[in-house]
């Protein structure tokens, strides 16, 4: 009974088309009474009742078509975990089933950090078959207490690519970022637990990684590029070697220097089991975004996988970053970034380059501008070999400028479609499939936006009924006011300091020139006398002479 009753739900939408199917009945049968009770029938008469039983069968068929739709849509929302917006779902979305998913595109992608998460967060919306190549090392850095407790080897990496592949990433990102606080697992980390216990289980870390992919219920898989730790190595263009991944950018930026090329130690280490076949077996490779030097390089400079990478008949794509890391890319370009990638690895890595349109509210660059960052020069003529695609990749959160997995997962699917349709494969149930999702994302991307718009303008009227007095300019620009007076106010602050410093300084100086002993003011020079006291002291001169006589 309590099922039956779900059915009745506003948020499902059935009673309409119950209504619907229900008026038209009641017309229909109007239509046939009327023409059983009449004794007799004239034209205006049949045209009535036939209008009447018309609409009614019109309505029973539109209420039975819409009501099955409706009934198809509702048993998506409830199998399809990954829908997103389950509000704005369509029947199309039938095709993307988790059998269809299973179909996709065999997507291989390489890297570290947020960048390599963005990607995987936004590829798992279209296919099972990602696979995500992550290093195992914490680049020779100091192992955290929990590591040393359990003796286990750095995988943050490997965690971090974990909960981007998680069907429920939120609670995954929680539990494994879990750090005890109390009795004896106190400072421990549970990823750092989880990791000991499948090591004890399975015999080693490989195969723990393997089959974390079936425990966490992921969509995809994460392989280790590597088993062996290894460290980076900068070698700096004014012959200087840094041999401390943390220290980097700080030396560069001392030196007044920058990087020459990245070594890694030791240097004929072997990718781990699975490496080169995902590779070789890819549909297409995804190289980026993630920091240049230090997550993206490394990986490429492994024994076998930049000769893989070259082999593979895969489409070849480097995601470029939007923003310049101080200390590693300053001033850097998006052809900077494939040259420093050709130079390390040769040519043949990288077939297209998807970088952003650089459309960013200026106030927000300024923030990283007092960071010593800034957008990635979009020059692209210094660069030859190499396709290169401009879309709008970058979004806004919480004031920060991060690469969109959405918009950065429907660029890389458009290639795919694009190279089936070149091959002539319109027909294929993978593009079919592809094209479809990207059409309805789309869809559902619009309906997001302009949510979004209707929500902003309705918290501009309930602020101009408010404050009836607020212009429509601060009401139009209010975020960008708001980031201005950001920026204004930390530049402030470094004013403040710096003023504060050298009105310290002349604090002190007043200070110790107080504390001089008194016998040094006794020394000092005689204060001069001014014109009226030397007139003054003459009349009394000349006043005593006369006396005197």
């Amino acid at each position: 009974m309590k099922g039956f009753m779900q059915w009745f739900k506003a948020s499902n939408k059935m009673k309409r088309w119950m209504f619907l199917i229900l008026v038209g009945i009641l017309l229909a049968c109007y239509g046939l009474a009327k023409i059983l009770v009449m004794k007799e029938i004239s034209f205006t008469d049949v045209g009535e009742v036939v209008i009447i039983f018309v609409i009614g069968f019109v309505s029973i068929v539109l209420g039975l078509i819409f009501l099955n739709k409706r009934t198809l849509e509702v048993l998506i929302e409830a199998t399809d975990e990954r829908m997103e917006n389950k509000n704005n779902v369509n029947v199309k979305s039938l095709i993307f089933n988790k059998t269809v998913y299973d179909k996709g595109p065999n997507i291989v992608v390489i890297g570290g950090g947020t960048g390599l998460n963005t990607v995987l967060s936004g590829l798992k919306n279209y296919t099972n078959n990602l696979t995500a190549i992550v290093t195992i090392s914490d680049y020779g850095e100091m192992a955290t207490n929990s590591r040393k407790e359990l003796n286990v080897m750095p995988l943050e990496d490997v965690k971090d690519s974990m909960v981007s592949l998680a069907s429920k990433d939120g609670e995954i990102e929680k539990l494994f970022n879990y750090q005890f606080r109390t009795g004896k697992l106190s400072g421990l980390n549970f990823s750092d637990i989880y990791f000991s216990a499948m090591k004890e289980i399975n015999g080693n870390f490989e195969d723990s990684i393997i089959k974390s992919n079936e425990v966490l219920n992921m969509i995809g898989k994460v392989i280790p590029v590597t088993l062996e730790e290894i460290k980076i190595v900068a070698e700096l263009a004014n012959g200087y070697i840094v041999e401390e991944k943390s220290r980097i950018p700080e030396v560069v930026s001392d030196k007044i220097t920058k990087i020459n090329r990245i070594l890694i130690s030791p240097s004929n280490c072997k990718p781990a089991p699975g490496v080169v076949e995902a590779i070789k077996n890819a549909d297409c490779i995804v190289i980026g975004p993630g920091s240049l030097y230090t997550n993206v390089i490394p990986n490429l400079l492994i024994n076998g996988v930049t000769k893989a990478i070259k082999e593979s008949p895969a489409i070849k794509v480097y995601v470029s970053n939007i923003m310049t890391e101080p200390g590693q890319t300053d001033n850097y370009s998006v052809s900077d970034h494939l040259n420093a990638i050709i130079e390390h690895c040769g040519t043949g890595v990288v077939d297209y380059c998807i970088y952003d349109t650089g459309e960013i509210i200026p106030e927000f660059i300024k923030k990283y501008n007092l960071e010593g960052q800034d957008l990635v020069e979009q020059d692209i003529e210094k660069v030859k070999g190499i396709k290169f695609l401009q879309r709008n990749l970058s979004m806004i959160k919480d004031d920060l400028i991060r690469h969109d997995p959405s918009l950065v997962a429907s660029s890389i699917i458009e290639l795919i479609c694009d190279d089936l349709k070149y091959q002539d494969k319109q027909n294929d149930p993978q593009y079919l499939m592809l094209n479809t999702k990207l059409r309805e994302e789309k869809r559902i991307n619009k309906i997001k936006k302009n949510m979004k718009k209707k929500e902003k303008s309705r918290k501009n009227k309930n602020k101009t009924k408010r404050m009836k007095t607020k212009s429509k300019f601060s009401n139009k620009y209010s975020d960008r006011i708001a980031s201005i007076r950001e920026a204004d106010a930390k530049v402030r602050q470094k004013r403040e300091k710096i003023e504060n410093g050298s009105t310290k300084k002349a604090k002190n100086k007043k200070e110790t020139a107080e504390k001089i002993p008194s016998k040094t003011k006794r020394h000092s020079s005689p204060r001069r006398k001014t014109q009226q006291e030397i007139r003054e002291e003459m009349l009394k001169k000349l006043e005593n002479s006369k006396l005197n006589k």
